[in-house]
């Protein structure tokens, strides 16, 4: 049966732990054994904290716990939620989250005190309201990170970033929680986190898909193995864009030549029709910013905009 639900009169809170009463080992739990919190409740259990529970209900979860955290009981999320007496780690999918905590308020499985962190990049504070009208203190702590689920993961964690939002009065804290996991906090902003987690989102996830579907182009064309092709070229062009900036931009966009684009387009038009949209979005994109930066001349850059413009509108002829 679950513990009734304690209030507390509006505009109140109920006592909160001071931050530096927290213990130097915490007593941590992890709900959602997925790739990311597997991977931090290994970090933060070899950084000498105790991770008591963790729970996950597929068998990839629990294989992966296994994995990662042998010694530790996988039990149902209130049960985490409770033995977890210092920093309960939530590490749930976006749309999942809010639903998790207020699960956890009604079951009356947090406290005073206990810190109640999230790793979704997506949301910030506000999520954990319900977890901090309990008297819980409320984490946002998301790793500027891709994860495998395997024990490799942990190799990328130092230097790493996190994502950080957190009350003022946590912020000892959350940077000291960083530290252990070898990583650097960035401090973001309540309302700068859509904008935080769409940067990541932008760079990483539609990484993949270009560098996919480069391969997949590749392959069509006759390459057996664009894996060996693609790696050194885009090794070089993602070190120069981070180094570099806008300055590393190269290609017949960067150039203004009009006439291998349409080329492009033709060809993909009928090989790769699904690709057009994109390649063209992308391409007019990469002219805005080569003329900003100063790669290109506007009045140069002209004729690519116009075969752009042309398969965009569906004119090509």
């Amino acid at each position: 049966m679950s513990a009734p639900l304690r209030t507390y009169p509006a505009g109140h809170r109920p006592p909160v732990a001071p931050a530096q009463a927290t213990p130097a080992v915490l007593t941590v739990g992890v709900i959602g054994a997925g790739r990311v919190g597997a991977t931090l409740g290994a970090a933060l259990a070899a950084a000498g904290h105790r991770v008591v529970a963790a729970s996950g209900t597929s068998g990839a979860s629990r294989a992966r716990l296994a994995l990662l955290l042998p010694r530790v009981p996988c039990r149902p999320a209130v049960e985490v939620a409770r033995s977890a007496t210092d920093l309960l780690l939530i590490a749930v999918p976006d749309d999942a989250l809010s639903g998790v905590v207020a699960g956890l308020v009604a079951d009356g499985a947090l406290r005073p005190g206990q810190v109640v962190a999230h790793t979704s990049g997506a949301h910030g504070l506000a999520v954990l309201e319900p977890a901090s009208s309990t008297g819980a203190r409320p984490l946002a702590l998301h790793p500027a990170m891709t994860f495998a689920g395997t024990p490799d993961d942990l190799g990328r964690l130092p230097g790493i970033s996190y994502g950080v939002s957190v009350p003022a009065d946590l912020r000892p804290l959350a940077a000291r929680l960083v530290v252990d996991l070898g990583g650097v906090p960035e401090w973001i902003a309540e309302a700068d986190r859509p904008l935080y987690h769409a940067a990541l989102a932008h760079g990483a996830n539609h990484l993949v898909t270009l560098v996919n579907e480069a391969a997949g182009l590749l392959r069509d064309a006759g390459v057996g193995q664009p894996e060996k092709v693609l790696a050194p070229l885009l090794r070089a062009a993602l070190e120069n864009a981070l180094r570099l900036g806008d300055d590393a931009l190269t290609g017949p966009v960067s150039r203004g030549d009009a006439g291998t684009v349409r080329r492009h387009l033709a060809r993909l038009t009928g090989a790769a029709p699904e690709v057009v949209d994109v390649y063209v979005v992308l391409a007019r994109r990469t002219a805005d910013r080569a003329v900003a930066a100063g790669r290109i001349r506007a009045i140069d850059v002209a004729p690519v905009l116009d075969v752009l413009d042309a398969y965009r509108s569906g004119v090509t002829t």
